[in-house]
């Protein structure tokens, strides 16, 4: 059966005749503003500036049923993953792939729904084109930790004070963080948003003041 798809500027499906395109995967609340249509199946979307940001992308996903992968983050704790609703159960993880990188990554764009990975410092133009060639054609969703050519979405964060150490006492509570979207097409318009990540509560929120802490008297 002929399969076409008319789309937008921004490589989402306008009309779909023939075929019916995959939903997007949701996103966190806290991230709506910056990806108001989720993750869009067959698009890279890349991360920098905060390992916590990558997770918090994850995280509904993942909850809600995909699979995932971690490629090339060795020092990524599973107790971290959690905190942002990562189900390890549906999380595959490969810590250090070496030269096995492109071939890793490849064969889990081909099993599982969202694959991050950290990209290494030196990689061919023409396997930046295979993966993405890939990450369409099985409605995946690469995730690159980094600088990437020619992402669909690129997220930015830029890490703010911590909240909670009073005058030489307290704990710390909850990070600021400022994220900014930029995107190709219709989606080239900067999208910014104040985020608590980590949250008092653990995983993302919203920058909201934070409940004040009341001491009881020991």
């Amino acid at each position: 059966m002929l399969e076409v798809a008319i789309r937008k500027a921004d490589g989402e499906v306008a009309i779909d005749l023939g075929g019916r395109a995959a939903p997007p995967l949701p996103v966190d609340p806290a991230l709506g503003s910056l990806l108001p249509g989720g993750l869009r199946r067959g698009s890279t979307v890349a991360v920098g500036g905060s390992i916590s940001l990558l997770l918090a992308l994850l995280g509904t996903a993942s909850a809600g049923g995909a699979w995932c992968a971690l490629v090339g983050f060795p020092h990524i704790s599973a107790e971290a993953a959690r905190e942002y609703g990562v189900e390890l159960s549906r999380l595959a993880v490969v810590p250090a792939p070496g030269e096995s990188w492109t071939t890793a990554v490849g064969a889990l764009l081909d099993a599982v729904d969202v694959v991050a990975a950290r990209p290494p410092r030196r990689l061919a133009p023409g396997d930046v084109r295979r993966l993405a060639a890939r990450v369409r054609a099985r409605d995946a969703v690469l995730v690159p930790f980094g600088d990437w050519p020619s992402a669909d979405m690129r997220l930015s964060a830029e890490a703010g004070p911590w909240s909670g150490i009073g005058a030489g006492h307290g704990r710390l509570r909850a990070r600021r963080v400022s994220v900014t979207a930029t995107g190709r097409g219709q989606a080239a318009r900067p999208r910014s948003a104040e985020l608590w990540l980590p949250s008092d509560a653990g995983g993302v929120r919203p920058h909201e003041p934070l409940a004040p802490v009341v001491e009881l008297a020991g």
